[in-house]
């Protein structure tokens, strides 16, 4: 997100046309949700499962403990003052939710969730396996209080299994779903992606596994509870590597820039070059569209009077990625990372769509953010923070739909900003048994 203390109101989506507990688009469009309540229970491996039902239309409420999320501390913070208020990452995951207070260790927290529950279409939650149950309040008692509920589970390892009752954070998990065995040189300890990867897989799988068991409710009539397993979830990150298996009978191992696997010589090929601005992902690539993408390659270094040296007399017609020498790749290479060491991103993104070739520039945030296709869709939204003072820029809708709008209809909420709104005005709870509630901790 970025900080925009003069932003555009003509462009602005605004966060507007608040209804009950629905919020509509800024042309007045509710999303495909905007019918179902979610409650959601999560810390931050679950954060994004809410936002992305929330970002359908859901009323989402986020319930937090008394004296907020654990999240609410991670950074980056705004200005780089951290305080729970500023967190950037609670703003990107939190959004499109209402947030209450709530505790779950006394009854009369439990029964104010209850209540909650019997309204709610969907919960989501990422406590430890059992912890809900030695609480009452496990999928059995719910689904008895609202038989139509889809509760969604999120875990390092899921429900059940040899290591359902192991803690794990996003390094963990990152390195036992394998992605960590691919990622990283040969020569040094592995690593993991930047961000925390595996929580954003793990959210993705949750709101996926809430829908699907939706469509299954809409069919059948009844609940059920979902069991994500934020390890499962991240395999999809790795998914290409298992297939170096099935076709060629290797493993595919971490080789830093380079690529490996492909050849039965044991020939490696660059995938990482440098260029004016950055770096480019390109790689000599064997079959049809690869041999294409190397004979405009050597076209283009033509056309602009580049000597393509070795690449200029490979018959790219009869080029076999499978049996090539290392001596024959690293003659090829050679020359085209000279050459592509004299263009800039933005140029090669060009040429490479014109010319239609394999490849792709290594995006940083600030090119993601400059990017001339997401601003084309209004992909960014500009969205209000009354108390900073500043609008935010932020992802929007991951889709456009025909029907139903897609994107950011309020900023994540205060610490217990909505329990007025919900407890009193829509539970119907007397001021004083708010202000008993708070004075014991249960709110």
């Amino acid at each position: 997100m970025e900080a925009d203390s003069k932003p555009d109101t003509s462009r602005r989506q605004a966060v507007s046309g608040q209804v009950g507990g629905t919020l509509s688009g800024s042309n007045g469009e509710a999303g495909m949700l905007q019918s179902y309540t979610v409650l959601d229970l999560t810390g931050e491996i679950g954060h994004l499962a809410g936002k992305i039902l929330g970002d359908l239309g859901a009323d989402v409420i986020k319930i937090e403990p008394p004296g907020g999320d654990p999240g609410r501390r991670h950074g980056p913070f705004f200005a780089d003052e951290p305080d729970p208020e500023r967190s950037l990452r609670w703003f990107a995951y939190n959004s499109n939710k209402r947030g209450i207070t709530l505790s779950l260790d006394s009854e009369p927290g439990r029964d104010v969730f209850l209540r909650l529950v019997r309204g709610a279409d969907f919960l989501f939650e990422s406590f430890a396996p059992g912890y809900l149950d030695g609480l009452g309040l496990g999928y059995s008692r719910l689904g008895r209080e609202a038989p139509k509920l889809v509760m969604v589970s999120v875990t390092p390892y899921g429900q059940t299994g040899p290591y359902a009752g192991y803690a794990a954070g996003d390094l963990e998990l990152m390195a036992t779903s394998g992605l960590m065995s691919v990622l990283g040189s040969p020569d040094r300890e592995p690593v993991r992606a930047t961000l925390p990867q595996s929580y954003l897989w793990a959210g993705m799988s949750a709101a996926m596994g809430a829908l699907t068991a939706h469509h299954s409710r809409s069919e059948a009539g009844g609940g059920q509870h979902v069991d994500v397993s934020a390890q499962a979830g991240t395999l999809w990150a790795m998914a290409p590597a298992p297939t170096f298996w099935d076709v060629l009978g290797q493993d595919v191992v971490r080789d830093g820039q380079f690529v490996t696997g492909r050849s039965v010589t044991g020939a490696k090929m660059r995938a990482i070059y440098r260029c004016e601005d950055g770096y480019l992902n390109f790689i000599i690539y064997g079959g049809a569209a690869g041999r294409a993408t190397n004979s405009a390659l050597v076209k283009w270094m033509h056309d602009v009077g580049f000597a393509p040296g070795y690449a200029g007399e490979v018959d790219w017609g009869a080029f076999d990625v499978t049996t090539v020498t290392q001596e024959e790749m690293d003659r090829i290479e050679e020359p085209v990372a000279t050459f592509l060491r004299g263009r800039t991103k933005r140029e090669f993104m060009r040429e490479a769509t014109e010319r239609r070739m394999l490849g792709y520039p290594v995006a940083t945030a600030e090119d993601i953010l400059a990017d001339e296709q997401l601003e084309a869709r209004d992909f960014w939204q500009d969205v209000e923070h009354p108390d900073l003072g500043v609008a935010l820029r932020y992802p929007g809708g991951f889709a456009k739909f025909s029907s139903g709008f897609c994107g950011i209809r309020r900023p994540a909420p205060r610490v217990g900003e909505h329990n007025a709104e919900i407890y009193g005005g829509e539970l119907g709870m007397a001021a004083e048994e708010l202000d008993r509630l708070s004075a014991s901790g249960v709110i």
